[in-house]
């Protein structure tokens, strides 16, 4: 069965800019021609946000659930009785951009999902906890054939809990978004290995069940790259500091997440290192207004406030994730050709 690649952009520290980088890259992924699903798998839902009003999220929330699933919580929940996975009704943003709802309740998922993980190595019965492990790679897939969608974009919490787990295991690449910090580097030093040992864990998983009555997913968990935050303040001392870690992150990504051990002429500057995906410039002044107009900060126009500077800098926001996007696009092309069995 052909499957949508999924992307999930991942660090288990917070607060570096993740859930924008996942609504700004699959507005241009849709921008550039390509069909995209886009799903919020962070129980805090703030993708979610991003792309709906309060009065429609209110209406996503409270109104009463139907045959589909209009949020991944809503499509998952009958797994904690005796009821299987709804399919997903999903939001069309435009016609290449299609969104899978994120959920509060989501985070009541994680016990089942904690508690089904060591029933996958059984030895009978196995057809409920994998069909509880892999519920959202199901969703999300159903999701992807519903749409024709090219590439799945996953938003998750910062966190290495059953959630996460789950959502990684329905993950091919992963895209590490950081900041020149202390907490990011031991954010990398966290996630790699929770990365190996998921990805070895599901292994034995897969292989446990000999001949599956459902498709289940591969769990690559393969990390594309990294793009890193530029420091937004132009004081003398934050500067220094950012640069003094910034020249850290290539070593530090190339030892945690890869596994490599960097070599001595390894690059300092993120510019300079090929697992560097981009760096990412602060458009301060524009989030207001994106926000206000429901928009990416590289679509707003003179109507939305962009004008003079502002209208320069959504101008400057539109080249830099259009190179961005394209070269998340050229990493992921070429890992599925990778992948791709030879012909005889």
């Amino acid at each position: 069965m052909s499957t949508a690649p999924v992307l999930t952009f991942f660090n288990n520290k917070g607060g570096v800019g993740k859930t924008s980088l996942v609504y700004h890259v699959s507005w241009m992924l849709s921008e550039l021609g390509h069909t995209v699903l886009v799903a919020d798998l962070d129980p805090q839902a703030n993708l979610t946000a991003a792309f709906l009003s309060e009065q429609g999220l209110e209406k996503l929330w409270d109104e009463p659930v139907g045959k589909q699933g209009k949020t991944i919580f809503q499509c998952v929940e009958r797994l904690a009785g005796v009821g299987d996975i709804r399919d997903p009704r999903l939001l069309r943003v435009t016609d290449e951009l299609y969104f899978l709802a994120g959920d509060l309740a989501l985070s009541g998922f994680e016990d089942l999902l904690s508690a089904e993980w060591p029933n996958c190595l059984g030895s009978q019965n196995l057809y409920r906890p994998f069909r509880v492990i892999t519920s959202f790679w199901q969703v999300i897939q159903s999701g992807a054939r519903r749409c024709r969608a090219e590439f799945v974009l996953v938003d998750v919490g910062p966190s290495l809990g059953a959630v996460n787990r789950s959502a990684l295991i329905a993950t091919d690449y992963v895209v590490v978004p950081l900041a020149a910090d202390l907490f990011s580097r031991q954010g990398l030093r966290n996630l790699g290995p929770t990365l190996r040992r998921w990805r070895s864990d599901w292994k034995k998983r897969r292989g446990n069940w000999e001949a599956p009555e459902f498709a289940l997913p591969e769990g690559f968990m393969l990390p594309i790259g990294y793009l890193i935050q530029q420091h937004g303040v132009r004081l003398s001392r934050p500067v220094e500091a950012y640069d003094r870690w910034v020249r850290r992150m290539p070593a530090e990504y190339s030892a945690s997440v890869l596994d490599i051990p960097p070599p001595r002429s390894a690059p300092s500057d993120p510019r300079e290192d090929a697992n560097a995906i981009a760096t990412v410039k602060h458009y301060r002044s524009l989030v207001p207004l994106a926000q206000d107009a429901g928009k990416p900060i590289f679509a707003l126009a003179p109507a939305d406030g962009a004008i003079g500077s502002h209208a320069a800098s959504a101008r400057d926001a539109f080249h830099d994730f259009k190179e961005l996007t394209e070269e998340i696009v050229r990493r992921v092309n070429r890992e599925v050709l990778l992948r791709r069995p030879a012909r005889a």
